[in-house]
């Protein structure tokens, strides 16, 4: 809202269903004079591609305000939006269910004329909002008191509500429609819906992929493999894509939020790995439809994949770039946050909070420096003399 008086164009990206459309339309019924338009309209697509001038006297003459919804479906949006900027003092807003059109197509025309906005699925918090206003407004609280360095000061019987919260949220994830949703057979059929959405919108208008069994036998080992780093000849042939096509639809994928990559964290080439990725979903309920695995954490062999997803999910909403550490002998660190000026965060994450062991001596004693965080999901109280500042999860 506090860039509508700039001249900017305002784009707002993240996967489909993240709640775009709604935003936009929230923000469009409190203006005057102002169009609300969807490229998912072909007439209106078909005019604003083929007749650029018609397009501008239908709609944008005379107004402040041009939205534009399903902006990625235009062929050659970035140059023809680059026009209406240039030639008419009107205020634009678009949205798209992907990065693709922003970061390939439309950036070289766009160049100091677009701030970009991403969009994801719910947070925690915002999935709170909508589950429980108690526990809501009791987690804000919280949260806020432990900012200030205050102790946690939540009851048991509180912890264990909010852990039963945070695993549903884990298992479904944070898509508006699937958080909303009264029964768990609804949640279901909302991710699949998206699913299949992904697969007839993004998968074969933007890229017109027909053999569209390779991309999902693709999504299906990387959602097999989540926390784990990942090797694309194993993948090339498992999907049956070549080794560079593999890299192309990482691409996608991370472009389309369906997934990307944890870099590692490493500072010495000769001692830690510098290359191998490990693959994150962007919303674990969708991961979790892919797999149709719908289990909680107590039946399935993969809750510590899914704990460090989760993790990777909140951490990427919130603007950071979390990565991993390992060295060659194996040795691991969850994740690695930098947090400016080459301070480090080092983060275990585990169900338990017994299981959370001290760090290896081959990090430690290379980063001294490094503020140590045990994060979990259950636990009361930890035995041992490590240090580390002990977080729940939620």
């Amino acid at each position: 809202m506090k860039y509508l008086a700039n001249r900017e164009i305002i784009a707002i990206v993240g996967p489909r269903q993240c709640g775009k459309t709604t935003v936009m339309k929230k923000i469009f019924a409190d203006l005057e004079n102002a169009v609300f338009l969807t490229f998912e309209d072909q007439d209106v697509l078909s005019l604003f591609d083929r007749d650029i001038k018609k397009f501008i006297n239908t709609y944008v003459l005379g107004r402040d305000y041009l939205f534009i919804d399903e902006f990625q479906y235009s062929k050659s949006g970035g140059k023809l939006l680059k026009y209406i900027y240039d030639q008419h003092h009107v205020k634009i807003i678009i949205s798209g269910s992907s990065a693709i059109d922003l970061t390939v197509k439309a950036v070289k025309f766009l160049v100091g004329r677009v701030l970009v906005f991403k969009m994801f699925p719910f947070d925690f918090e915002e999935y709170l909002s909508f589950r429980d206003d108690v526990y809501y407004k009791l987690y804000t609280r919280e949260r806020f008191d432990l900012a200030r360095g205050d102790e946690c000061t939540l009851a048991t019987e509180q912890k264990k509500i909010f852990t039963s919260y945070y695993e549903e949220f884990m298992i479904y994830g944070g898509y508006p429609k699937v958080v909303v949703a009264q029964s768990i057979d609804e949640k279901k059929e909302i991710l699949k819906n998206i699913y299949n959405t992904y697969f007839l919108r993004d998968v074969k208008d933007i890229l017109g992929l027909i053999d569209d069994y390779k991309l999902n036998n693709l999504i299906k080992a990387l959602s097999l493999q989540v926390g784990q780093m990942v090797e694309q000849s194993e993948l090339a042939t498992i999907s049956k894509f070549s080794t560079p096509t593999i890299k192309k639809y990482f691409n996608f994928l991370a472009k389309t939020y369906i997934c990307d990559f944890a870099r590692p964290f490493y500072r010495n080439k000769r001692k830690e790995i510098v290359k191998n990725k490990k693959v994150f979903f962007f919303d674990t309920g969708l991961r979790n439809q892919v797999i149709n695995d719908f289990r909680f954490l107590s039946d399935r062999p993969d809750a510590g994949a899914l704990l460090e997803n989760i993790f990777w999910t909140e951490m990427i909403k919130r603007e950071f770039e979390p990565q991993f550490w390992r060295d060659k002998n194996k040795n691991e660190v969850d994740f690695i946050l930098e947090i400016g000026e080459g301070r480090l965060i080092a983060i275990e994450v585990k169900r338990k909070m017994e299981k959370i062991i001290s760090l290896p001596l081959s990090f430690t004693n290379d980063y001294k420096d490094a503020i140590n965080y045990g994060a979990y999901l259950d636990g009361e109280k930890h035995s041992n003399s490590i240090k580390k500042i002990f977080l729940p999860l939620f």
